[in-house]
């Protein structure tokens, strides 16, 4: 096998060189197109001419990867160390491992479940695994994998049945049942999807850090992927995953992440079976100005957070543990998969957003606060330099979109060496998609902004309902439609206007 593979890592490197001389090959030929007054400072083509908001972006963005390098570095090393010196005496007294499945292959069930059991028996305390599941299938399946495993008499296994209501259902059915077992102050709960398998070592490697955290309430791990698709949708799945790392360092730098992601993520016992946190997992919803109450349908884990919050803890993560997650793109085409994925992701972030700010940053720290506040202007900013540019070169000359296109390449190469910095291999699809992201990931944003109770799962295929009288319903859509055209509108002609000032005056 070794043999084997040796060769074909070989061909899969030689292949991501190839792809990123042709990516570097390519922005030096579109640099050549442009005129050599691009390279004069003070001319109006001059290359490097972002603008004060382009400064601030940048140093937003240079900001975290001081921040995660520090952390990954220096900060986080030293916990590590601290966290083995502890030993055996760190450990919880008991760790519930609660799974959720609901519609997932055979397969992928097999493979999370064979890990969760072994995990359970290896990190060497009594552990209770809760399976929380909707089809009998999934209970035959797990019961011969348990039978064929024979765990020790401290691992034990319950099932928790449910109607198929939901994700956010089964977890607050496992939940209570764990809260019935009688959970200490010392248990943990760990919290895994059903399309997420877990590393070994995972609880041996996070237990010590809330003894040695105790204003941490709850932790969650980095992640990689395997994506049931074609290129493609693999790189931009990877690419998500390295990004999210870099931020996460730099949040957790202070303690301060700002989500605990669904797919994995630890919890003390005495949060996890609060009834208010279990409350908030299951019935959790959102009081908008214009579109009234309606429940969050998907977005349990920006649940989780916010209860975790608001209930006086802090949050973490911890970057050398890690999970495999198992991804099935909802449709062939990736524009698709892309755009009803970044939908159903932003769309959670946009509606936490407000209440999480309301918060305050005497509970956030003064970075989260700002972050959150960041993320409203984000959404106009990603796509500003688009637009100027586009409008400048319709209406001057086509070297300015020229430009953007070299700059945008170069600058995206840097990024993609700080994700390298962070640890997550880089390839150089992540370059265009890096943009993609951006751009679509706005339009994204501006849409679950201006229509915030449109919330659909792409692996279940079931959208929120609301039942609304026939005036209501269409004073909501007609309404969001407006104010979006109104913001719309107003964002094309700041852009207009900055186009031709800046041209007027030059």
């Amino acid at each position: 096998m070794a043999n084997a593979a040796g060769p074909i890592w070989s061909l899969v490197c030689w292949r991501n060189a190839a792809d990123w001389l042709l990516l570097l090959a390519a922005i030096m030929a579109l640099g050549l197109l442009l005129p050599s007054s691009a390279l004069v400072y003070g001319h109006p083509h001059f290359l490097l001419a972002i603008g004060l908001v382009g400064v601030w972006r940048y140093t937003v963005r240079a900001i975290h990867f001081v921040r995660a390098m520090w952390f990954l570095n220096v900060r986080f090393p030293r916990l590590r160390r601290r966290a083995d010196a502890l030993g055996a005496s760190a450990m919880p007294s008991h760790v519930y491992i609660l799974a959720t499945s609901f519609r997932i292959d055979a397969l992928t069930t097999a493979a999370v479940y064979r890990a969760i059991i072994d995990e359970a028996i290896d990190c060497g305390c009594p552990v209770t695994i809760v399976a929380s599941i909707v089809e009998l299938g999934d209970q035959l399946l797990i019961s011969a994998l348990w039978q064929r495993r024979a765990p020790p008499a401290q691992v034990r296994l319950t099932f928790v049945r449910i109607a198929g209501t939901g994700k956010r259902d089964g977890l607050a059915h496992g939940l209570r049942a764990i809260s019935r077992a009688g959970a200490d102050e010392r248990a943990l709960v760990v919290v895994v999807d059903g399309d997420s398998v877990l590393h070994r070592g995972l609880v041996r490697e996070c237990a010590p850090l809330f003894q040695l955290l105790p204003d941490v309430g709850a932790m969650t791990t980095n992640e990689y992927c395997s994506v049931q698709g074609g290129r493609l949708v693999s790189t931009w799945h990877r690419l998500r995953f390295a990004e999210r790392h870099l931020n996460m360092c730099s949040m957790a730098l202070t303690r301060r992440v700002l989500t605990l992601t669904g797919r994995t993520s630890l919890f003390r016992a005495s949060i996890a079976t609060d009834p208010r946190f279990i409350a908030d997992v299951e019935h959790d919803s959102l009081e908008h100005w214009r579109l009234g109450r309606f429940p969050f349908l998907t977005g349990d884990d920006k649940s989780s957070w916010f209860s975790v919050v608001r209930l006086g803890w802090r949050t973490f993560y911890v970057p050398d543990v890690a999970i495999q997650t198992i991804e099935h793109p909802p449709n062939p085409s990736f524009l698709a998969t892309s755009t009803q994925l970044m939908f159903r992701w932003y769309g959670n972030s946009m509606r936490q957003n407000g209440r999480a700010r309301r918060l305050g940053p005497a509970r956030l720290g003064w970075f989260a606060y700002y972050l959150l506040w960041d993320q409203r202007a984000q959404m106009w900013t990603g796509l500003l330099g688009l637009s100027a540019a586009l409008v400048a070169s319709i209406r001057y000359d086509f070297h300015f979109l020229i430009a953007f296109v070299v700059w945008i390449g170069a600058t995206r190469c840097v990024m993609c060496l700080t994700l390298r910095a962070a640890g997550h291999p880089i390839e150089a699809l992540f370059v265009p998609l890096m943009y993609y992201n951006q751009v679509a990931g706005s339009i994204t944003k501006i849409m679950a902004c201006f229509f915030p109770d449109r919330q659909a799962w792409t692996r279940q295929k079931t959208t929120l309902r609301r039942d609304l009288d026939g005036f209501h319903a269409w004073f909501n859509h007609w309404s969001s439609r407006l104010m979006l055209f109104s913001a719309c509108s107003t964002f094309a002609a700041v852009i207009a206007t900055l186009v031709l000032y800046k041209s007027r005056y030059q």
